[in-house]
């Protein structure tokens, strides 16, 4: 009984529920920036370069495609052939920075805030603002 009860409060704790709705709200975060990279970014960077391209069809074929299979990503990767698939890492990787730098950006904005509702720092006390005055007379 012992055990279920100290993995119960371990459960509980507010680091682990914070931490799980981190991971379930990161999940879905991630979602919406790979939509932003192949929806938005990819077309703009494609039509940039002049054409249509896709970067998820890069690829070089490593090993030999059975007849009659067509020479696509999908096709080939159902196939069972091996495919170096460059394309689909340059994807990955605009993901990547895209992400971050979202994260990044959010995180500015809420140390900001956390700033905003700081409370203003205490005063000095009386007798360090009166050494102070003694100091620099003293300089002078």
């Amino acid at each position: 009984m012992g055990v279920l009860k100290e993995f119960r409060d371990f459960a509980v704790k507010g680091n682990v529920i914070d931490l799980a709705v981190g991971v379930i709200i990161g999940g879905a975060f991630g979602k919406i920036v790979d939509s932003l990279v192949n929806d938005v970014v990819m077309p703009v960077i494609s039509t940039l370069l002049g054409g249509h391209i896709d970067f998820t069809n890069l690829f070089i074929v490593l090993g030999d495609a059975p007849e009659g299979v067509p020479r696509t990503y999908d096709a080939l990767k159902k196939a069972g052939v091996p495919i170096f698939a460059y394309g689909n890492f340059i994807t990955i990787s605009i993901n990547f920075i895209l992400l971050a730098f979202v994260i990044f950006q959010m995180v500015k904005v809420v140390n900001k805030v956390r700033l905003l509702d700081s409370p203003p720092p205490p005063p000095e006390p009386e007798n360090i603002v009166l050494l102070r005055e003694i100091r620099d007379s003293l300089k002078k």
